[in-house]
C-alpha cells in the first residue's frame, strides 16, 4: 500500500462516506455542533450493580473537553460551550451532548428535569444521549419519544463490540443480545438511534472486526461512531498493556482497516466519528500525533486511492 506521506499532496474528491456534519447541515441548513455536558452520572459496571471498575479502557478525561465537568451546573456548561462553538466553528444551532458515563442511569423524573433544562437554551435544537443498552426501559424510551416530537433526539448506545467474548474482556456487564433488545425498544419511536464501536480490541481478529460492519448493516441503526482502541493511563487496560503489550493500530494500518470497514456499511448509516485523540499526557498507545483534520484528510486520500466508498461492498 502506498504510504499516506507519499500521496498527502494529492487533492481529494468529496468525502466518500455519509458524514454527520454535512447531514446535520443539510437537515437544518446551518452548521450544527454538539455542546458536551457532564450531568454527574455513573455506570452500573462502576457502582457494583453489574460490576465494579468500569470498562477496562475507560478514562473519561481521554475524550471530553475540559469545560465538560459536573462541578459546573448543566446550564453553566451550555452557556460556556455555545459561545466557543460559535466563534471557533461558526456554529448556529446546537445539540446538547450528554457524554460521560451512562446518561440514562437515573429515574425518569431526574432525566426529564435534566433533558428539559438542556433543551431550554437559545439555539439548542436537540439532545444526544450517550448510554448503555442495559440502562433503558419502556418508561425512559417513552420520555425520549415525547421529547423527540419537537426536538432532534439521538440515543447513542455504547456497544463497543458485537462479540460477547470481547464484552466480557472489557468488563462491559452486558451482552450483545442486550443491545439488540434495546434497539428493538427504541426504533420506530421518532428517536434517532446510534451505536458506538471500538476497533482493535485484542480479543478480535481482523476478519471479526470487519464482520461487525456486516452485522450492524442488517440492524436499524441510523448513526455510527467508530474509533481505534486507545490505551490511556489510569485504566485497567493500561495495566494489562504494561504487563503484556498487545498490538495496537499503526496509523496507516488503521486508515486502511477503516476504509475496508466503511465499504461494508450501507450508505444510509451516518458516520459521526471515525477517530479518537486522547490528550498526550494520558495517551500510552498508539501515538500518532495527528489532528482530527489531518486524519480526515488522510482517510479521504486512502479511500480515493483504494477506490473505497461507503456501501461499495453492500
Amino acid at each position: 500500500m502506498m504510504k499516506v506521506a507519499e500521496i498527502s499532496n494529492k487533492k481529494t474528491s468529496m468525502r466518500r462516506y455519509n458524514a454527520f456534519g454535512q447531514y446535520m447541515k443539510d437537515l437544518y441548513h446551518v452548521p450544527v455542533y454538539k455542546v458536551n455536558v457532564d450531568a454527574g452520572f455513573t455506570c452500573p459496571n462502576r457502582d457494583g450493580t453489574v460490576a465494579t471498575g468500569g470498562c477496562i479502557y475507560c478514562n473519561n478525561d481521554s475524550f471530553r473537553p475540559t469545560a465538560c465537568t459536573s462541578t459546573s451546573s448543566l446550564r453553566e456548561q451550555i452557556a460556556k460551550g455555545i459561545p466557543y462553538l460559535r466563534s471557533r466553528y461558526g456554529a448556529e444551532k446546537f445539540i446538547v451532548y450528554f457524554q460521560p458515563y451512562t446518561n440514562t442511569y437515573a429515574s425518569v423524573a431526574v432525566l426529564e428535569r435534566l433533558y428539559r433544562e438542556a433543551l431550554d437554551n437559545p439555539g439548542v435544537i436537540g439532545l444526544a444521549i450517550g448510554t448503555r443498552p442495559d440502562c433503558v426501559d419502556k418508561e425512559k424510551i417513552a420520555l425520549l419519544e415525547t421529547l423527540a416530537q419537537d426536538h432532534f433526539v439521538l440515543v447513542e448506545y455504547g456497544l463497543q463490540s458485537i462479540y460477547d467474548k470481547t464484552l466480557e474482556f472489557i468488563n462491559r456487564g452486558h451482552d450483545y443480545a442486550c443491545f439488540k433488545n434495546a434497539l428493538a425498544m427504541t426504533v420506530d419511536r421518532g428517536i434517532r438511534v446510534g451505536a458506538h464501536l471500538i476497533l482493535g480490541l485484542p480479543t478480535e481478529t481482523r476478519d471479526e472486526t470487519l464482520g461487525m460492519a456486516d452485522e450492524l448493516s442488517q440492524l436499524p441503526i441510523e448513526f455510527l461512531k467508530i474509533h481505534q482502541l486507545q490505551v490511556v493511563k489510569e485504566t485497567a487496560l493500561a495495566e494489562l498493556y504494561a504487563a503484556r503489550p498487545f498490538p495496537t493500530f499503526g496509523y496507516e494500518e488503521y486508515l486502511s482497516m477503516l476504509a475496508d470497514f466503511i465499504e461494508r456499511l450501507p450508505p444510509r448509516i451516518i458516520l459521526q466519528r471515525l477517530f479518537a485523540a486522547a490528550p498526550d499526557d494520558i495517551l500510552i498507545a498508539p501515538v500518532w500525533n495527528k489532528t482530527r483534520s489531518e486524519f480526515l484528510r488522510d482517510l479521504d486520500i486512502v479511500m480515493e486511492k483504494q477506490g473505497s466508498y461507503q456501501g461499495k461492498k453492500r
